[in-house]
């Protein structure tokens, strides 16, 4: 008959077992067809749970596919009290979703969730103070405050991570709860549990970012705890944790003198027995850590292995603002790690990177490798490897020198006219940041004015205008190499800044300068030129007859400084350079285009006051300046979302962007005590170690025993009563400020005596009671036994009469 039961048993459990497969199967495959309100009404109304379920899978894709499911609003919602979780899951999801649209009903279903709250399934409970608080109506805002004070002190850790998760809900439902709210989150944020501290640390950043008052008695098991916690909880702990140093721990340094070992092994062999005490001026500023400070920068450094890129640059981001230099280094190689990850986690890491490198480029020489430009990258990732190149550049080694000036010039031949165009500038930044290698980056980019690639030539030119304006008197060769290169040079922007730049410096070296017969053999070819070209052509006739103007007039000046007499009229003077401006302008009085009409114009009008036409065009041009293109991110807090939007940010910056706090001031921090845990003040009458010293003390003073054995007159065992009584005697006579101790000695062994006698009697009790309960399991079992014997008679019976 057992067997037959058994069966029986497996077959049924099959049977469900198949039923629920097959509706797993059914419900992930989707609904072969669409039902009506009726139909899923229907099942809503079922009594089988099957039923209900596919019923309110149903009505939870309708909404999601914003179809009207609130006429079954009251169906759905009576399946509230049903014991099963995966129905219940359901119901909440969907009143969640219709709280707001009609809350009268919605509060029907309140008391049944409050039930919920002292279900014996932890999960239930948890489940059911996660919907209460995600219902939107102001009006439940004190049940819901009760609701978190109860999950507050539940047993189960899941359930208080989710009255945690519950605060700043209900802080949105109803500010004024805010008191009560911020004990509950002082409770939580000192729980045992590690993912229960993780929750509260998330909800304390969302309602009481500026409280570090809750936080101090928990500071130290937070930083252990934040390398267990989740990572998420990590983020948003790593974010207080930068906060609160900033504001606890004051920035500390001193002054380290600077070893000189060589100096130091001289005079210690040598006859020179003083030290050099003259340098002590001279010194190395390194920082003092708070020994909390310490402990967070520590417990924190195997966070750098974790698999969440967010961590990783979350712990960057507390040493750059909190650390030392030797902090932040220990967090570039995670850094560089990323680089292997999806481009999406590359981009914002390079952006992390390149913060950095701004300010410790020579950190990552070591990782150049790394910022090769590869076939697979994007158009951000590259632009930023390229930008590492430059920054990196002046600390590298020779080698490393030529290989990134390798690759640059290699990328400044491809066909991607960004990338053409983004290289050729890094070229340049390379030539002004380390004069070494600026003849090499000059020859590189004169090789390139020739080029067929108008984008090529065009950013090469400008970028060596930029070279020589750094220097104009080193790069007198430079600027006649180029006008050389206007007879092979074809595209109109590179003409352009040729013509401009022989214009700009033809007043060096004199009547010798090149620019009278640049101007010369440009004027034959003037109808044929560019717009952009022709511009260039007549302002450089200008600046060449101004520089011939301005000779005249010195040459005029008498000895004495007097001013002599003015200059010819240009149509009267037969000088060649006379002749050149006066071939100009009549070249573009014809000409189609009205600018360079007028601009002619306007620099024959200033030419005739030749101080004023001086001060117009041939005033200094500072030289301009070739930074990073990330400079304009520079200050940005490393992980925040301005670092990645500042070009987009305009001049305005990112809205919502919240700078780090500034260093507490010496003296102006909290006291280091209030985050000492565990450790109650001292007060008198309490009990408390006896200090080894008084105990010595205390026997140094006592008389000397009259046997050798030290126990009086007679031998033998002393009881504690004679030992008592002897310390009263000798404490009276010699040591009266130990009569306390050695009080609180006696009391305390007899309450150990009595503890002692109260234990003896209760496990004798304990031993009386476990031989009765024994002996009533043993009838119990035997009645068992004969009640089983008597239905298998009766079955045996029945079976006999069939």
């Amino acid at each position: 008959m057992e067997s037959i039961a058994r069966i029986s048993s497996l077959l049924e459990s099959a049977r469900e077992l198949t039923l629920d497969a097959a509706s797993a199967a059914r419900s992930a495959r989707g609904s072969s067809k669409p039902l009506d309100r009726v139909q899923v009404k229907k099942l809503l109304d079922s009594r089988n749970e099957r039923e209900v379920l596919d019923g309110l899978r149903r009505v939870i894709s309708m909404m999601y596919r914003s179809q009207k499911t609130h006429p079954l609003f009251s169906s759905v919602v009576k399946n509230v009290a049903s014991p099963n979780i995966e129905i219940k899951k359901l119901v909440y999801i969907y009143l969640i979703h219709h709280a707001e649209e009609d809350p009268d009903l919605a509060l029907l279903s309140i008391n049944t969730i409050q039930k919920s709250l002292s279900d014996s399934n932890p999960q239930v409970r948890a489940l059911a103070l996660r919907t209460m608080s995600n219902i939107r109506v102001p009006v439940i805002s004190q049940i819901v405050s009760l609701a978190i004070k109860k999950g507050a002190g539940d047993i189960n850790p899941y359930v208080r991570r989710a009255a945690a998760l519950a605060i700043p809900k209900c802080y949105r439902l109803d500010p004024s709860q805010m008191p009560s709210l911020l004990d509950y989150l002082s409770t939580l944020l000192g729980d045992k549990q590690y993912y229960v501290t993780g929750a509260a640390v998330t909800a304390f950043l969302e309602i009481c970012p500026d409280r570090l008052d809750l936080v101090h008695k928990h500071y130290r098991q937070l930083v252990k705890m934040v390398v267990d916690m989740d990572e998420w909880s990590q983020l948003s702990t790593l974010r207080l944790m930068t906060v609160y140093a900033r504001k606890c721990f004051p920035r500390r340094t001193r002054i380290v003198k600077a070893q000189n070992k060589a100096a130091d092994l001289q005079d210690f062999y040598g006859d020179n027995a003083t030290a050099n005490t003259d340098d002590d001026s001279e010194g190395q500023e390194v920082v003092v850590l708070d020994p909390d400070h310490e402990l967070l920068l520590n417990s924190i450094k195997p966070l750098l292995q974790s698999r969440n890129s967010g961590v990783v640059v979350s712990v960057a981001r507390c040493y750059d603002a909190v650390g030392t230099p030797e902090y932040v280094k220990t967090a570039i190689g995670p850094l560089i790690a990323l680089l292997r990850g999806a481009q999406d986690i590359q981009q914002v890491a390079l952006f992390n990177i390149v913060s950095i490198c701004l300010t410790r480029p020579a950190d990552f020489v070591r990782y150049a490798s790394h910022f090769l430009v590869r076939a697979t990258d994007t158009q951000p990732v590259w632009e930023l490897k390229l930008e590492l190149l430059t920054l990196i550049f002046p600390h590298t080694p020779l080698h490393i020198k030529s290989l990134i000036l390798n690759e640059l010039e290699h990328f400044s031949r491809g066909t991607d006219k960004a990338l053409v165009r983004e290289a050729v500038r890094a070229i340049g930044r390379c030539a002004v940041t380390d004069s070494t290698a600026a003849p090499r980056c000059l020859r590189l980019l004169l090789s390139q004015i020739t080029s067929l690639d108008g984008t090529l030539a065009a950013e090469s030119l400008t970028v060596i205008r930029h070279l020589i304006q750094q220097d104009p008197t080193a790069h007198v060769a430079t600027v006649v190499r180029l006008a050389k290169n206007l007879d092979s040079a074809t595209d109109p922007h590179a003409r352009a800044t040729i013509i401009w730049l022989v214009g700009e410096f033809s007043g060096l070296n004199g009547e010798d300068n090149i620019a009278p017969d640049v101007l010369r053999i440009l004027l034959k070819e003037f109808p044929s030129e560019s717009e952009i070209a022709k511009r260039q052509i007549i302002l450089l006739g200008a600046k060449v007859y101004l520089h011939y103007l301005n000779r005249q007039i010195e040459a005029s000046q008498t000895s004495d400084g007097e001013p002599g007499p003015p200059p010819k009229l240009l149509e009267d003077d037969d000088h060649p350079i006379a002749k050149l401006w006066s071939y100009v302008l009549l070249l573009a009085r014809y000409d189609t285009s009205y600018d360079l009409r007028d601009r002619t114009r306007l620099y024959k009008a200033l030419l005739g006051v030749p101080q004023l036409a001086t001060l117009m065009l041939l005033a200094p041009k500072p030289a301009p300046q070739a930074q990073s293109p990330s400079e304009i991110r520079r200050g940005y807090t490393l992980g925040s979302s301005a670092l990645v939007l500042a070009d987009a940010a305009g001049v305005h910056g990112v809205r919502g962007y919240e700078d780090l706090p500034d260093w507490v001031e010496e003296g102006k921090q909290p006291d280091p005590r209030l985050r000492e845990t565990g450790v109650p003040p001292a007060t008198y009458g309490e009990k408390r170690v006896v200090p080894a010293l008084e105990i010595l003390d205390g026997g140094s003073s006592r008389s000397k025993p009259s046997k050798a054995n030290g126990m009086g007159e007679a031998v033998g065992t002393k009881t504690l009563d004679d030992w008592l009584a002897e310390e009263e005697e000798v404490s009276k006579k010699a040591v009266p400020a130990a009569a306390p101790v050695q009080r609180q000695v006696a009391e305390e062994s007899e309450e150990e005596e009595e503890e002692e006698s109260t234990e003896e009697d209760e496990e004798e009790e304990d031993e009386e009671e476990e031989e009765d309960e024994d002996e009533d399991d043993e009838e119990e079992e035997s009645e068992e036994e004969e009640e089983e014997s008597d239905d298998d008679d009766a079955e045996d019976a029945k079976l006999m009469g069939t």
